[in-house]
């Protein structure tokens, strides 16, 4: 008696289908083309998390690191915010409404590192990654 409790189809929807046969490798003058190996696109991955985190770190600082100058000078130094700059414009009002244009040159900074840094290193991945892609390179 047979106790095969596999299926013959697969048990969950999602999972990819395996190929019926191999794919046959390339031929050609690309038949030598060097493929990312598990360990390469891993360290690809680790490059584009820690490009991610510091993008992060930067423009988090940069505008949670003024609004806390801000608070610590209100709690610490009231008579250095109230002193007047220019009739009715105090020194803690001046710095709040700084704050605006602080946040603003946070996220244009993010934008800026992402453009310069994160977003090349996600669009190698995402060719690397996109089977039609290496496909077409592949023919080429």
């Amino acid at each position: 008696m047979s106790y095969d409790t596999s299926p013959s189809y697969s048990t969950y929807p999602w999972a990819p289908r395996q190929p019926e046969q191999p794919e046959p490798g390339p031929t050609g003058p690309h038949r030598h083309r060097h493929r990312h190996t598990a360990s390469e696109q891993h360290s690809d991955i680790r490059v584009l998390r820690s490009a991610y985190r510091w993008q992060r770190r930067v423009a988090t600082l940069a505008a949670l690191g003024y609004f806390t100058l801000f608070l610590v000078l209100s709690a610490s130094a009231p008579a250095l915010m109230t002193e007047e700059v220019t009739d009715g414009l105090t020194v803690g009002l001046l710095l709040g409404l700084i704050q605006v244009p602080v946040t603003g040159a946070a996220i244009g900074l993010y934008e800026y590192t992402a453009r310069r840094t994160v977003d090349p290193i996600a669009e190698r991945l995402r060719r690397q990654a996109d089977p039609d892609t290496r496909r077409t390179e592949a023919h080429r």
